[in-house]
């Protein structure tokens, strides 16, 4: 009896290592989907009145998990009676990646209309509030969704050789990582102002170290949510060029003296651009109708 409990005991300390071994490798792939995650919902959490952004961020929160309880056994599903399917979804959510990273960057070098975005100013009725935060929710849960299908998709990709047992539990938890452990620095980071006011207002000397570093934590708000954007698209461009080297036998076989990290980038920046372009001037024949 005794050896029997202990017989289990150590399958199960066998199993727990396996899956942090096989967490901490899916966590590296889906790194860059987490920091592009992180920038977009640091956006759209962004914009609303104090008092407000908590509860939204707390209703997009909701959303993200809701999302989750839908794509997770979806997946788990595919992966055992269709398992080729998790090749082709990942595929085509390394092409998205790829030309998410690709029009972020045409942005940048293309003239562009500036997009609007919604804020919440005192003088607006509550039901204009409420409407323009419901759509700002609807938008970041749906974006959410998408973001949650290539994680868990890059995820169950990295294990879809173990057992079954390992692949939900390592799955389940980089899912759980990307809900509260994104929304978590989310809530920081667009309180992060805030919290910056009040270290400002404790006293009226103004070398004082509770003010400069408030007044760095204000002016620095803008800058912080740029660098997660930019490390969040080189990422990008990093995973979904791995992705195609990996699962395209044509990209295989390209540059195979070149470092890895750099043929990855290279060829997820060029995959980008080419679907960029069609879609780029299919959009503005359907704006010119």
């Amino acid at each position: 009896m005794a050896s029997g409990i202990f017989a289990l005991l150590d399958d199960v300390a066998t199993l727990m290592d396996d899956v942090a071994t096989m967490t901490k490798v899916a966590a590296k792939k889906t790194a860059g989907i987490l920091g592009d995650d992180l920038a977009v919902n640091a956006e759209k959490a962004s914009g609303f009145l104090p008092d407000r952004e908590l509860p939204v961020l707390w209703a997009i929160t909701k959303g993200s998990l809701i999302n989750k309880v839908i794509i997770l056994p979806m997946a788990f599903l595919l992966s055992a009676f269709l398992p080729v399917s998790i090749d082709i979804i990942l595929v085509f959510g390394g092409l998205y990646l790829a030309y998410e990273g690709a029009e972020k960057i045409m942005e940048l070098i293309l003239p562009h209309e500036k997009k609007e975005r919604a804020q919440l100013h005192p003088e607006l009725s509550k039901e204009e509030i409420l409407a323009l935060e419901k759509k700002k929710i609807k938008s970041a849960i749906t974006t959410d969704f998408i973001l949650s299908v290539e994680i868990i998709i890059i995820t169950l990709g990295t294990v879809v050789e173990e057992p079954i047992l390992t692949q939900i539990l390592v799955v389940t938890m980089i899912a759980l990582v990307a809900t509260v452990g994104v929304y978590g620095l989310v809530a920081l980071i667009v309180r992060m102002d805030e919290m910056g006011f009040k270290l400002i207002s404790l006293n009226e000397d103004k070398s004082s170290f509770t003010n400069k570093a408030g007044v760095a934590m204000v002016k620095g708000l803008p800058h912080v949510v740029r660098v997660i954007g930019f490390i969040g698209t080189i990422a990008l461009f990093l995973v979904s060029g791995g992705i195609f080297v990996h699962k395209i036998e044509f990209f295989h076989h390209l540059f195979t003296t070149w470092p890895g990290i750099l043929r990855d980038f290279v060829i997820g920046v060029a995959v980008g651009i080419i679907i960029w372009i069609p879609i780029h001037f299919v959009k503005k024949a359907f704006k010119k109708k």
